[in-house]
């Protein structure tokens, strides 16, 4: 089924009807993302072309962004790990680094499908404080943004990658 994305592959199992959107664009952004940096030089993973994010903070920034909102999720604060991270998203990246990073990715994902398949529906609505300004936001909100802002972070990476692909020919 790989010629298919995720949202048309039928229900993610264990995950409530609410959220199969959720998992499913999840699912997406894991399965996009090593489509488009398979073969990279590490030069290609650090490019930055116009200035623009490159590709290697793009796939560190969905794994944090996947933590972060999923966290809030569950009604918890960032600890000191997830800030660390956070600052070290746009750090370059040695050639070591890359299967970490991707590895890290998968397990992001991992994570967020075991929270998605654990999440009582009925907690949907219930509020969420986001960040230290204590934002509103909702359990769904949470879990929607993170989502829909890894996505968001796919279709940046694929243009990053063709840009930088074109430019090494």
């Amino acid at each position: 089924m790989a010629d298919t994305e995720w949202w048309q592959r039928g229900p993610v199992d264990g995950v409530p009807a609410a959220l199969q959107p959720v998992a499913h664009i999840l699912l997406q952004v894991r399965d996009s993302v090593g489509e488009l940096v398979d073969s990279l030089t590490i030069d290609q993973w650090n490019a930055r072309p116009a200035g623009v994010a490159s590709a290697a903070f793009h796939v560190r920034h969905m794994a944090g962004v996947i933590d972060r909102l999923f966290t809030y999720a569950r009604g918890e604060t960032l600890d000191a790990t997830q800030f660390a991270a956070l600052k070290g998203e746009g750090a370059p990246m040695t050639s070591n680094d890359v299967a970490g990073a991707l590895a890290l990715l998968d397990t992001r994902v991992d994570e967020a499908l075991t929270q998605l398949q654990a999440t009582d529906p009925a907690t949907l609505g219930d509020f969420r404080a986001i960040g230290r300004a204590q934002l509103p936001s909702t359990v769904i909100g949470c879990l929607v943004h993170g989502a829909e802002h890894a996505m968001r972070h796919i279709g940046q990476l694929s243009v990053t990658v063709r840009v930088v692909r074109a430019a090494a020919h």
